[in-house]
């Protein structure tokens, strides 16, 4: 176990530890306990999500003229951070312990950030150990390095602090410095680290995609976009496809790599046997977070969801035994893009053209599901979430578009909306859920080029192309009007849906052929 004592201040500093290191440290510490299946179960407290409205960047020279500012990209002064920095880094050396570690981000070199991590738990260590990609060679303060600091235990003050609770996010882009105070859930070091490459990477001709990838036995590259609850790592995590990542990546002229060196999945309701290489991947050396375990067995309930909807497993890509060990593969064959349509008027499937595509990653419809964000509640409810991952991109939305475009005109690669959500109904008014089994059936068709060269209808209003059938779903579900019994329910949801969808996309300055590709009367 590596480490040094700080005499200064009597912290001991582990450095580099092994995930069984870290585990053994945050059991005798008593920061978790191991579950039945030997994953490390933590519990992060009352925020047991994202927290939105703490998310801050840093605002100077670098930043003034190129984020988009506003509600989801708030403002700090630089000395505002600097201060709260100060503060943050004392009260972590305060601290009995520190962990620190050094990861890279991007499986591609050519685009990789270094990051030196620090915190005070051994949990939040394993966690970017398992998220972040490690590299044996670092071990030490690098040149252009990123810092990370994360002391849950410290609140910060909305009245010193400039900030709007006793937690803060904060991305400092001149300084390199993240960082995260006031709360526990790990998914703001993640994600914290994919902001900063959505607002790097567009400098260098890489598109950044909030989406899953994976590849056939065939070597053809699908990528799934989509919010949390919607379906990126379940459906990419395919027993018969080689997995890439569950959930960042770039796209570069050379083709996809994955940001990330491991996966976090939503564990509600997980079950082996529709989700078998997540449960399999949930073992020794993954962590678990907020998953109510039997107090006699210590087997976990993944249907409990009485302290979050929002349970979480994080594990490394080594867990999974169908992946691509280069982390990276060429460009896509297919793209989808996951909308949970909580309306039940859009199909299961359609075919985008070039301009649809550019309409509906803007739009980036979809369903809120099981509270990913603190304040969400533990119901569902539609969405506008600009690229599939509004809360993480830090330019306009345009600059992402433009890539996309860029990208599909280079390779060819041909999108399809794939409706995750509804069907016969709206939600709570008769509808149901698209089953696991029906879109793993529709992305099946995707992937191994069916749906490529199937005949295809219009469906009117929305101006959609969508399959007359297909292998293995029911061609009645295809076309969402013959699968409603009301027609006159679903013609006045659909013109609801039609009305949010023009309504939103006013905010977007982009060409009359891109505009004219969404829905119309």
């Amino acid at each position: 176990m590596q480490c040094e004592t700080m005499t200064s201040k009597n912290t001991k500093t582990y450095l580099n530890l092994s995930a069984n290191e870290l585990i053994e440290l945050a059991l005798t510490r008593k920061e978790g306990v191991l579950a039945a299946n030997k994953a490390l179960n933590v519990s992060t407290g009352p925020r047991t999500g994202r927290s939105p409205k703490d998310r801050f960047i840093v605002k100077d020279t670098l930043t003034e003229k190129t984020v988009d500012w506003g509600q989801v990209n708030q403002p700090l002064a630089p000395e505002k951070f600097a201060a709260l920095w100060s503060k943050a880094e004392e009260a972590l050396q305060q601290k009995e312990a520190q962990f620190v570690s050094y990861f890279k981000v991007s499986a591609e070199d050519k685009y990789a950030l270094t990051v030196k991590v620090m915190t005070e738990l051994a949990w939040h260590t394993l966690f970017t150990q398992n998220l972040f990609i490690s590299d044996p060679t670092l071990n030490k303060d690098q040149v252009n390095q990123w810092t990370l600091l994360c002391v849950p235990s410290f609140k910060s003050d909305p009245a010193r602090d400039g900030v709007n609770s006793d937690a803060a996010i904060i991305l400092n882009f001149t300084d390199k410095k993240i960082l995260i105070v006031g709360t526990y859930y790990a998914g703001e070091m993640k994600k914290s680290m994919f902001s900063v490459l959505n607002f790097l990477l567009p400098d260098r001709e890489v598109l950044p995609m909030h989406c899953a990838a994976n590849v056939g036995k065939d070597g053809k590259t699908a990528l799934f976009f989509g919010l949390s609850g919607t379906g990126k790592t379940t459906l990419s995590a395919d027993p018969d496809r080689f997995l890439i990542g569950d959930d960042e990546h770039g796209w570069s002229k050379e083709g996809v790599f994955n940001f990330e060196g491991g996966c976090y999945a939503k564990c509600i309701d997980l079950s082996k046997e529709r989700e078998p290489v997540i449960w399999d991947a949930i073992r020794h050396g993954a962590l678990m977070e907020n998953v109510v375990l039997n107090s006699t067995t210590h087997e976990p309930d993944y249907t409990d969801a009485s302290l979050t909807q929002n349970t979480r497993a994080a594990y490394p890509l080594s867990h999974i035994p169908l992946r691509v060990p280069a982390n990276k593969s060429g460009h896509p064959n297919a793209v989808l893009f996951l909308t949970c349509d909580l309306f039940g008027v859009l199909p299961p499937v359609a075919r985008l053209t070039k301009e649809q595509a550019a309409y509906y990653f803007l739009s980036g419809y979809t369903a809120l599901v099981g509270s990913t964000e603190v304040g969400q509640g533990s119901g569902i409810k539609q969405t506008f979430s600009t690229c599939f991952g509004a809360p993480f991109f830090s330019r306009p939305a345009q600059v992402y578009a433009d890539l996309l475009m860029k990208r599909l005109d280079e390779t060819g690669a041909q999108v399809f909306l794939v409706n995750t959500g509804w069907t016969g109904g709206a939600h709570g008014q008769g509808g149901s859920r698209f089953s696991i089994p029906t879109t793993r059936a529709i992305v099946t068709a995707i992937v191994n080029g069916e749906l490529h060269n199937a005949e295809y209808e219009e469906l009117a209003g929305f101006h959609l192309a969508i399959p007359k059938s297909m292998t293995g779903v029911d061609s009645k579900v295809l076309n969402p009007r013959k699968a409603w019994k009301d027609l006159h329910a679903y013609e006045d949801y659909n013109k609801q849906l039609m009305q949010k969808f023009a309504e939103n996309f006013k905010k977007f300055n982009v060409t009359d052929k891109i505009r004219n590709a969404g829905p119309r009367e």
